[in-house]
């Protein structure tokens, strides 16, 4: 495990390192890694791996093939990867399959509206309803965020411009690769002064998502003008 650069019972900020850096949230095992040139393997059954590549070019190996990422991409796969060259992160989650995706580069600001000024876009969605996902947040320059928890980790890095994390042991700067868990129910704020700041986060759960009784394909299928999610009959068991 990296030393911290800042540890505190709200904010862990970790040194740069090719290898693990934490364990993370126990409610929803999850490990944090990190690469910084060096190859990164991963194997391990039954886990998804949900990655962002802080600097790149960064070449990423899975079952599905071998990719080269560029600086602000970001991917999951399953069970069995490796990642060279560049910089980034790796999240395992543990008990769960991903759908196996490389996408990106980062827009310049969220598509969603937040809280206080920033936006959010939702890289990495549930699969279902629960599944874990990674998230973009945006920060204008000049917000100071409301003080406030998460009911599980919030794990990333900051991917550009500079900020600070407040909490109640003290102020914690933000600059381009700060690497970061923030524990469930931890109390922290955001602010931004003169400076733009975005922030990729990985959350190990989510209460939002696709159900088998409510999703497109089955509210979108009509049986004489009624939805088939309305039809406990002829849903799949």
């Amino acid at each position: 495990m990296a030393d911290g650069m800042a540890r505190t019972r709200n904010f862990f900020a970790f040194e740069w390192t090719t290898g693990k850096v934490a364990d993370c949230d126990p409610n929803f095992p999850t490990t944090l890694y990190a690469w910084d040139g060096e190859r990164l393997a991963l194997d391990a059954t039954d886990t998804a791996f949900f990655g962002f590549v802080q600097q790149g070019p960064a070449e990423l190996t899975t079952a599905s093939g071998t990719f080269t990422l560029g600086t602000g991409m970001y991917f999951s796969a399953n069970n069995v990867l490796s990642v060279k060259g560049g910089q980034g992160i790796v999240m395992a989650r543990e008990h769960h399959q991903a759908f196996f995706m490389v996408g990106g580069p980062v827009e310049p600001q969220g598509r969603l509206k937040y809280i206080d000024g920033c936006t959010d876009s939702l890289l990495i969605a549930p699969v279902k309803m629960g599944d874990p996902c990674l998230n973009l947040l945006y920060f204008p320059p000049g917000i100071d965020q409301t003080s406030h928890t998460h009911p599980s980790d919030r794990i990333g890095v900051v991917f550009s411009g500079e900020g600070e994390c407040e909490t109640p042991e003290g102020i914690i700067p933000l600059k381009p690769g700060v690497m970061f868990r923030i524990p469930y129910e931890g109390h922290h704020k955001f602010r931004t002064a003169g400076s733009e700041m975005r922030v990729i986060a990985y959350h190990p759960d989510s209460d939002f998502g696709p159900q088998d009784e409510n999703h497109p394909m089955i509210n979108r299928t009509m049986v004489e003008g009624v939805s088939a999610s309305k039809i406990d009959a002829i849903r799949t068991k």
